[in-house]
C-alpha cells in the first residue's frame, strides 16, 4: 500500500480518503505575523542588524533567514529544531521566508552553535530600535516596569545550571522586566541557577533605565519589585535616574514595632467583629543597616475574614500617594505571573537545552523576541475582540487555518478554509495592519 491509494473506510464505504490533496497547510495565519513583521520593520533590522562570528563565505541559509525562521516556528508552536525537518516543504513557511525549503534540523543547531556575546549585543539594539517603532505607533504615558526572576529547567550538566533553593529543583535563574501595563518583555537575563533575585539586579535595570531616560525624558518611570529585589543597589539605582518605585521589605520585628500603633488600632476596630475583613494603613520613615539614608515605608496591618491573625505588608517607596495607593499599586504586579507563565508555556522560555550558557542565553532570547513581536501583534494589529486572549487561544482560533495553495504564472493565492468561524477577524486584523503608520526602520 502506497500514500497515493485511494481507501475506504469500514465504517462508511462511501467515505474514502488519500493523500492527493494538493499543496496544504494548516498554519496560514502566519501570513498576518509574517505582513505585521514587515510592517512594523522587524525583517528589515533582523537583515540589517543580526549575524553570527561565521567564517564560511557562503550560506544558503543565511543568519537572518534562519532567525526568521525559528521565530516564526515558535510563534506557530514548532519549537524543537527537529520541527524543521517536517516543515522542510511547507507551503506557508517557505512562502513567507522566500525560499524553496527550510533550513533543517542540523543547519538551526550548527547555527545556534555560532551565537555568542556578539549576537548577545545584537539582540540588544533589535529590541531598542522595536521598541522605538513600536512607541511611534502608540506612545506610552508611563513606563511601569515590572522586575521578576523565574526557574527555566535544565537537565544534565549544562553550563551555569545550579541548584535553587527557592525552587527547590535545578536549572538556570534569569532576571526579567517586563512592563507591567502591555505585557512587553523588556529585558531578560540568563543567569547561573544559584544566584539571588536581587544579585546585580541594579546593573540590570540601570542601562534599561538610562535608555528610557535618554530617548523619552519626558517619560515617567515606575518599578515594581517583591521582597527578593529589596536591594540598596536597585533603590539608589532607581533615585539615580528619577524612576520612582515600590519595592517589597521582608517582614521584621523593627518593622512590626514601627507600625505597632496601626496594629492596636486594627485590634481595637475588630474586637467586636472577628469575622469581617479590616485593614489598616500607614506610614513612616526607615533607615536599614546597609542603607545610606532613610527612606519612606508604606503599610498595610489586615485581618482576613474569618481568621483572627495579622498580617503584615511593608513597600519602601519613592511614590509621594497615600499608603493605600502605594500598595494598591504594588499589588498590581501580581499580572507579571501571567506575562510569566505565557512565556514559558506558550513560547517554550524553558528551551535551554545546549550545553553551553551562552548558546541556552541566545536561545532565551530569540524566544523572548518572538514573544514580543506577538505581544505587538496582539495589541497594535490584532481584531479588537480578539485581543485579551491568550496565544494558546489565538494559535487555535486565527494562525492554525487550513489553507490550498494554488500557483499562477503570476500568482501564488492562498485559499483560505471556507468554514473558518474568524473570517472578519482575519480581514479586520490585515486592515489595521494596512492602517498603521510606523516609524521607519
Amino acid at each position: 500500500m502506497t500514500y497515493s491509494n485511494t481507501i475506504s473506510l469500514e465504517s462508511n464505504k462511501q467515505i474514502k480518503i488519500n493523500f492527493n490533496g494538493g499543496d496544504l497547510s494548516s498554519d496560514a495565519g502566519l501570513l498576518l505575523i509574517k505582513e505585521f513583521a514587515a510592517k512594523v520593520g522587524l525583517v528589515k533590522l533582523v537583515k540589517k542588524l543580526f549575524h553570527t562570528n561565521d567564517s564560511a563565505s557562503f550560506r544558503l541559509h543565511t543568519d537572518a533567514d534562519n532567525l526568521l525562521q525559528i521565530i516564526y516556528q515558535i510563534i506557530a508552536a514548532y519549537f524543537e529544531d527537529d520541527c524543521a525537518d517536517e516543515l522542510t516543504n511547507d507551503p506557508v513557511l517557505t512562502a513567507i521566508l522566500d525560499k524553496g525549503a527550510l533550513a533543517s534540523q542540523p543547519t538551526l543547531s550548527r547555527f545556534w552553535n555560532r551565537m555568542d556575546e556578539d549576537t548577545l549585543s545584537q539582540f540588544d539594539e533589535i529590541d531598542s530600535k522595536m521598541r522605538e517603532i513600536v512607541y511611534s505607533i502608540k506612545h506610552p504615558e508611563h513606563m511601569l516596569f515590572d522586575l521578576d526572576s523565574t526557574l527555566l529547567n535544565t537537565y544534565g550538566k549544562q553550563e551555569g545550571e545550579g541548584f535553587n533553593y527557592h525552587y527547590q529543583a535545578h536549572g538556570y535563574h534569569p532576571l526579567l522586566c517586563f512592563d507591567g501595563l502591555t505585557g512587553d518583555l523588556l529585558k531578560v537575563e540568563l543567569r547561573d541557577g544559584t544566584q539571588y533575585c536581587s544579585k546585580e539586579a541594579d546593573q540590570f535595570m540601570i542601562p534599561l533605565m538610562q535608555e528610557y531616560r535618554a530617548k523619552y525624558p519626558s517619560l515617567p518611570l515606575y518599578l515594581r519589585g517583591d521582597s527578593g529585589f529589596a536591594s540598596p543597589a536597585l533603590y539608589e539605582a532607581c533615585e539615580e535616574n528619577d524612576c520612582k518605585y515600590a519595592i517589597r521589605l521582608k517582614d521584621n520585628a523593627t518593622l512590626r514595632r514601627l507600625a505597632a500603633d496601626a496594629d492596636e488600632a486594627l485590634s481595637r476596630a475588630t474586637r467586636d467583629n472577628q469575622v469581617d475583613y479590616a485593614v489598616e494603613y500607614g506610614e513612616f520613615m526607615y533607615q536599614a543597616g546597609s542603607w545610606s539614608h532613610p527612606r519612606r515605608v508604606v503599610f498595610k496591618v489586615e485581618k482576613p475574614t474569618n481568621q483572627f491573625i495579622h498580617m503584615f505588608t511593608f513597600i519602601v517607596t519613592t511614590m509621594e500617594s497615600e499608603p493605600y495607593q502605594v500598595i494598591r499599586f504594588y499589588c498590581g504586579r501580581g499580572k507579571m505571573e501571567n506575562f510569566i507563565k505565557e512565556g514559558k508555556s506558550g513560547f517554550d522560555f524553558s528551551s535551554v537545552s545546549s550545553h553551553s550558557k551562552v548558546v541556552n542565553a541566545n536561545r532565551l532570547r530569540v524566544h523572548a523576541l518572538a514573544y514580543n513581536l506577538f505581544n505587538w501583534f496582539r495589541r497594535l494589529a490584532l481584531s479588537a475582540n480578539m485581543r485579551k486572549q491568550t496565544i494558546d487561544t489565538i494559535r487555535l482560533k486565527m494562525l492554525k487555518v487550513a489553507a490550498k495553495i494554488v500557483h499562477s504564472a503570476r500568482y501564488t493565492v492562498f485559499k483560505l478554509c471556507s468554514s473558518c468561524p474568524y473570517k472578519q477577524e482575519y480581514y479586520d486584523t490585515l486592515e489595521n495592519i494596512r492602517n498603521l503608520r510606523p516609524l521607519p526602520a
